[in-house]
């Protein structure tokens, strides 16, 4: 209830500041009365909404309460999801992958930082308009530095290529950067340390669809604590985009008879991709 109203307070600022207050129509005039001109919105100002159109979006809701970015359903996706990204981390210094990759190589944020190989930080095209998000690098990934380079990466590619995309075609990352040991879950600390690293690929990135692979990577991105029965067949909201969580192609080499289910959700992602690229 309380996030419906706060939606409902943002929409209310936004529309004020667009199009100032509202005017009623005035009342018929009497015969031989000059009729006012109709007016519908003016402006605090007295110009049209159209001369307005560059007014600075409000940064207070009605009520004067600041409002988060992140929250505001007005703004793009990707702004919304850099406004997670800590205010006194570097991250949010960062225009360029390059500049972020730099900074993973050369950043201790947590002790498996220390541990790793390589940092593992993503691979594809920088314009993809899907996003693959796995949890952490395995030890293939650890000594390449490249993510989903094993049997299971050989898995996820066909897996692609069954409905119609190629590697180079998507971009591929993690939410840790280094490999926990003996493959173990991330730590939340973990998390919440590498996780910002990934809202700012999505903002450099600006994918239009994200795939989860395996419960840990869809419960890390939506902050969730669900099953992946939960989490699978369906499309999550991320900040305005849209989320699809399903088997890790790991737990597919694992136990075989979950393939018809991830062939189920991967073609459901497909038919939303074309409808969402049509559109652009």
């Amino acid at each position: 209830m309380l996030v419906l109203l706060q939606e409902l307070r943002s929409a209310l600022a936004h529309e004020l500041a667009i199009q100032g207050p509202y005017v009623p129509i005035a009342a018929t005039p009497a015969a031989g009365v000059a009729a006012p001109a109709p007016s519908v919105f003016r402006s605090n100002t007295g110009s049209s909404p159209l001369e307005e159109a560059d007014t600075p979006m409000p940064t207070t809701d009605l009520f004067g309460n600041e409002m988060d970015p992140a929250e505001d359903p007005t703004l793009p996706p990707y702004e919304r999801i850099a406004a997670l990204i800590p205010e006194n981390s570097p991250l949010r210094s960062f225009n360029t992958l390059a500049e972020v990759e730099q900074y993973v190589n050369d950043t201790v944020l947590i002790p498996l930082d220390k541990t790793r190989l390589n940092a593992v930080f993503g691979v594809g095209n920088p314009q993809a308009d899907l996003m693959i998000i796995g949890e952490a690098p395995g030890a293939d990934e650890d000594r390449k530095g490249e993510p989903f380079v094993g049997r299971a990466g050989q898995l996820l590619n066909k897996i692609l290529e069954a409905v119609g995309f190629q590697r180079e075609d998507v971009y591929i990352a993690n939410i840790l950067k280094s490999r926990p040991p003996g493959n173990r879950d991330p730590e939340p600390e973990e998390v919440q340390a590498h996780i910002p690293i990934l809202y700012k690929q999505i903002a450099l990135i600006q994918p239009k669809l994200l795939l989860c692979v395996g419960k840990t990577a869809g419960n890390s991105l939506l902050g969730k604590r669900s099953s992946l029965a939960a989490l699978r067949g369906k499309f999550h909201d991320f900040y305005g985009l849209p989320v699809m969580a399903t088997y890790h192609p790991a737990a597919l080499l694992r136990n075989p008879q979950w393939k018809r289910p991830t062939w189920d959700d991967v073609k459901l992602l497909r038919a939303h991709y074309d409808n969402l690229v049509g559109q652009s």
